[in-house]
């Protein structure tokens, strides 16, 4: 199929972006990246997502699509020849749409809230529930790997994307707050899982420097 006609509307530092970048390169399509300015929103964001108004966009052809992971579905359905990205055994593809909701819906923002929390006990709250989050992650890799070395087992899929994506953010956070949230002690399979990933092409030239992301963390909160 030809690729010419593929669009990304993003922010080289949205973790969203990120990861509809790691299925393109997964599935070896290329595609014309276009940055956005959320400040000063382009007219081509607000007429392909009218309804939120906010990247990432995947543009094919004509049809725009919103939503990270319906879009990592769509290019997973749409370019069949590449490697598949969702298992095709039915309940493998519901336990990884599980977990990537939860990381998307209960984890992840936890890591923004810490941003913004005042006070010493309501940051060790915070905290104290993103250490709980990383133990069922841990466990989550245990069972959905089978002794594997991703998620998905012997290569990269959807919940390693899933996930994946926000490594960058992770490491910038632990700049940040000096506190290592992937630990050997607690989570060894989470740490080597994060090793291996960042180590793989699909994954190492896409995922933003945790230096970067602090230095633009630092620059939107002065």
């Amino acid at each position: 199929m030809a690729t010419s006609d593929v669009k990304l509307l993003g922010l080289w530092a949205s973790p969203f972006t990120t990861r509809v970048q790691m299925a393109l390169k997964l599935k070896s399509i290329e595609f014309e990246f276009i940055q956005e300015n959320l400040q000063n929103k382009s007219e081509l964001l607000l007429k392909t997502n009218p309804v939120h108004k906010k990247v990432p966009v995947f543009i094919h052809g004509d049809k725009p699509i919103s939503e990270s992971l319906i879009i990592i579905q769509y290019i997973d359905d749409t370019w069949i020849n590449g490697p598949s990205i969702l298992s095709s055994d039915p309940y493998d593809r519901a336990i990884a749409r599980f977990w990537a909701t939860y990381i998307d819906d209960k984890w992840f923002p936890l890591l923004k809230e810490l941003g913004s929390a005042q006070g010493v006990d309501a940051k060790s709250s915070i905290m104290e529930k993103i250490f709980e989050g990383l133990v069922l992650l841990e466990e989550a890799f245990v069972k959905c790997s089978n002794g594997k070395v991703f998620f998905s087992g012997d290569n990269v899929g959807y919940l390693d994307i899933a996930l994946g994506c926000y490594l960058g953010w992770v490491k910038a956070t632990e700049i940040m707050t000096g506190v290592k949230w992937l630990d050997e002690t607690k989570t060894p399979g989470l740490v080597g899982w994060a090793e291996r990933l960042c180590s793989d092409s699909v994954v190492k030239d896409v995922l933003p420097e945790a230096q970067k992301l602090v230095e633009l963390y630092t620059m939107s909160a002065a």
